[in-house]
């Protein structure tokens, strides 16, 4: 049985002067005091931090979530293996352009933000791993006519057939991030690409988030 799942699209758009916000790209993660950083254990045995992507502040996307498929409170936030594609060849695996394992995507739903500290990995030399935080706003159009394709709830545009391969039939995208760049980084997922963050119905619909997986889409 497929449950429905109707939402608009919610857009995204990256914007420096926005101010400190809870909704943003790169830059620290915002965890529970004493939550450990997402990491996984890569081919040599050894732990490594996941590439932290986004956290979105549910608050901010209430007006805009009109089919209710989200939480309207607390934080939503996305981690998985994208360090390749960022430039970062010491890392062992990237997401690809199969749908991926369950462990190679971290989705974190936290209710509420009381308590919380940012957290940023950092390498040997104490030196950040990832870039910059970017501050991101939310609208139900693009806010520019050329301007990158991030969204919650997008429609499967990039995706050159039919259906997701079994058993992901009919699974949504949560999460649709574009290749884009900044001041200190460059991210390109297989040729001007999409990484899309895909959850089933049903998990969206009970507010699971520990089965996301994830697909880098080219055309």
């Amino acid at each position: 049985m497929t449950t429905t799942c109707r939402s608009e699209q919610i857009h995204i758009t990256t914007d420096r002067n926005a101010g400190k916000r809870l909704s943003h790209f790169w830059g620290p993660a915002m965890l529970p005091a004493g939550y450990p950083y997402p990491e996984y254990i890569d081919s040599d045995g050894d732990p490594w931090p996941y590439n932290f992507i986004c956290q979105i502040d549910l608050g901010d996307i209430a007006p805009l979530d009109t089919g209710n498929l989200l939480p309207h409170k607390g934080l939503l936030s996305f981690f998985c293996k994208i360090d390749h594609y960022l430039g970062n060849y010491g890392a062992a695996y990237s997401i690809g352009g199969y749908i991926s394992d369950a462990e190679d995507v971290k989705v974190l739903y936290f209710p509420d933000c009381d308590g919380f500290e940012e957290i940023m990995p950092a390498d040997e030399d104490g030196n950040p791993l990832y870039p910059q935080e970017l501050p991101v706003v939310f609208s139900d159009r693009p806010k520019k006519r050329h301007t990158e394709e991030h969204a919650l709830f997008a429609p499967p545009v990039h995706r050159e057939w039919e259906n997701w391969d079994h058993p992901f039939e009919d699974w949504i995208i949560l999460l649709q991030v574009d290749s884009f760049e900044g001041t200190d980084f460059n991210l390109n997922f297989m040729d001007c690409g999409v990484l899309v963050f895909l959850i089933s119905p049903e998990d969206l619909a009970a507010r699971r988030f520990d089965n996301v997986r994830a697909i880098v889409l080219s055309t």
